[in-house]
């Protein structure tokens, strides 16, 4: 259906005859010349004729060219027909950890050790694709906590976004508080019921204004249920020259699973740990196992702007025009001159 955005600018038409009417042209009044030989200015009586003609193909063209300029103003739109969206499901936001410990080369799989975040893109990006009735949005975190992506059908483009993540781009250091602070923001407008955070990260809360378990009270508040996952092994082999046995120590020793399982515990969630990616492809699974929550139904109407339609008419009817004038220019010059 056809439709215009700015209605109102039609109000605009009759602009140029008020301006017309207000500012009149001025008109040269010559006295009248009786001439008895009529038959030797019969051309000239011809000429008038077409330049009277010309005044109205001239008012015309006008008159369409600026019909066209203010109908693309009025921005006309296409509205097509109602689309269901999901009615059930939950607001999903996956808070993500990218501070530069992620960088840590100890998820081990196919006889090699990858990077905790090439892991995570991997597992999440799945997850993602299979939360088909659910708002998902994307915080990243490092010294700062940031919303990459808000709360939408578009699991696409959320996934997307995940995958263009950068180690560091947020900081070096883990603001865990702040993370959680931005979620509540973006989740309070939501319906009560259905506002979960997934929060993944491998270390401890190490900048921000906010502490973890504050705003693991405000969570709570605000009936926001959060999941955590701390990820990243326990052992991990490190070898050297003159040790070729090498030695163990603990890549996640900085995590801070108490805090983590105090914030689950708090707002109605649960605090999971994976040590490789199969661990992390569990965790996923059973955080896919949430049950959808009712929701009121909504629709939408996709809309497409055509204002460039009215706009190229009018364009290419004032090249017309332009061209009309200067063809018309040369005869009427030697007119004059004779």
């Amino acid at each position: 259906m056809l439709e215009f955005a700015w209605l109102w600018v039609f109000l605009l038409l009759p602009l140029p005859l008020v301006i017309r009417l207000i500012f009149p042209r001025h008109e040269n009044q010559q006295s009248a010349l009786l001439v008895p030989f009529f038959s030797s200015v019969a051309p000239l009586v011809q000429s008038q004729k077409q330049e009277i003609a010309l005044s109205w193909v001239k008012l015309v063209a006008l008159s369409l060219i600026w019909l066209c300029l203010v109908a693309s103003a009025a921005r006309p739109q296409w509205v097509g027909e109602p689309v269901d969206l999901p009615s059930s499901g939950r607001d999903l936001l996956l808070a993500v950890d990218i501070s530069g410990s992620m960088d840590t080369r100890d998820m081990r799989t196919g006889g090699q050790n990858i990077d905790r975040l090439t892991v995570v893109k991997y597992v999440v990006g799945q997850f993602v694709e299979r939360r088909a009735q659910d708002r998902l949005g994307l915080i990243l975190f490092g010294t700062n906590a940031y919303l990459q992506a808000p709360l939408t059908f578009d699991r696409t483009t959320v996934n997307t976004l995940l995958q263009e993540a950068q180690l560091g781009f947020a900081g070096e250091k883990t603001a865990i508080g702040e993370a959680i602070g931005l979620a509540i923001k973006r989740l309070q407008d939501r319906p009560e019921s259905s506002r979960v955070v997934i929060l993944l990260t491998d270390g401890a809360n190490t900048a921000g204004a906010v502490a973890p378990l504050q705003a693991a009270e405000l969570a709570q508040q605000a009936k926001v249920k959060i999941y955590t996952v701390g990820v990243g092994a326990d052992e991990l082999q490190s070898r050297q020259f003159f040790d070729p046995r090498g030695r163990s120590f603990n890549p996640s020793r900085d995590l801070d699973e108490d805090t983590l399982t105090q914030i689950a515990d708090l707002t109605g969630g649960q605090y999971f740990r994976a040590r490789n990616p199969d661990e992390l492809f569990e965790i996923y699974h059973k955080l896919d196992e949430l049950e959808p929550i009712e929701q009121d139904p909504e629709t939408f109407r996709p809309i497409q702007t055509l204002f460039y339609w009215p706009l190229l008419a009018g364009i290419l009817l004032s090249v017309c025009w332009a061209i009309l004038l200067l063809v018309r220019s040369p005869g009427l010059t030697s007119q004059k001159s004779d």
